[in-house]
């Protein structure tokens, strides 16, 4: 039944899916399971999903635009949006509404066409700046209440991947992946 209702959740929002120019993606508790690392000298260290990234590369080839918002900061995050060709990759941000609409502007994309993945009660300041509120399945209560649809993953555990797979197959662009795989055309 369970998958059923989520299958029907997706479906309502094919449209949503198929108008997103933007997707800004949280980091610690989306990209992360929200675990704080760090090593002996008290360098922070952060642990990604290799298919998070590939959902990530998909997107990009399929003509997204990505960023990161983050408010935590310490390197890792950096790393990783290099790694990934993110362009965008805002952390340490204390207002995540003004930095969502300062890159919106910048980037020339509008509420409509933005889509938000976030875990937790900070990430619920941008639900009036999106057009889609997307939630990993272990995000805070209040969030996946407000949400306009609910992962099945956990964050730093594929949730983002999850989510890349949904948006290609509503603009008909999975099958073809699903079949003949896929090669990084980046040199």
């Amino acid at each position: 039944m369970l998958g059923l209702l989520r299958s029907l959740q997706w479906h309502r929002q094919r449209r949503s899916l198929c108008q997103i120019e933007l997707l800004v993606l949280d980091v610690d508790g989306v990209l992360t399971d929200g675990g704080l690392w760090f090593d002996p000298n008290g360098l922070l260290q952060k642990r990604f999903d290799v298919r998070d990234g590939l959902g990530i590369r998909l997107l990009q080839e399929a003509g997204l635009r990505l960023a990161f918002l983050s408010g935590g900061k310490g390197g890792a995050t950096e790393v990783r949006a290099r790694q990934l060709g993110i362009d965008h990759c805002l952390v340490g941000i204390k207002d995540k509404p003004a930095a969502l609409e300062r890159l919106q502007h910048q980037l020339g994309v509008t509420v409509a066409t933005t889509a938000f993945i976030g875990d937790d009660l900070n990430d619920l300041a941008v639900r009036d700046h999106v057009g889609l509120l997307v939630t990993p399945a272990d995000a805070c209560l209040a969030v996946r209440r407000q949400a306009d649809a609910v992962l099945s993953r956990r964050g730093g555990h594929g949730a983002v991947r999850e989510l890349a797979e949904h948006i290609l197959k509503a603009r008909d662009q999975w099958s073809g992946l699903e079949r003949h795989g896929w090669r990084d055309h980046n040199d």
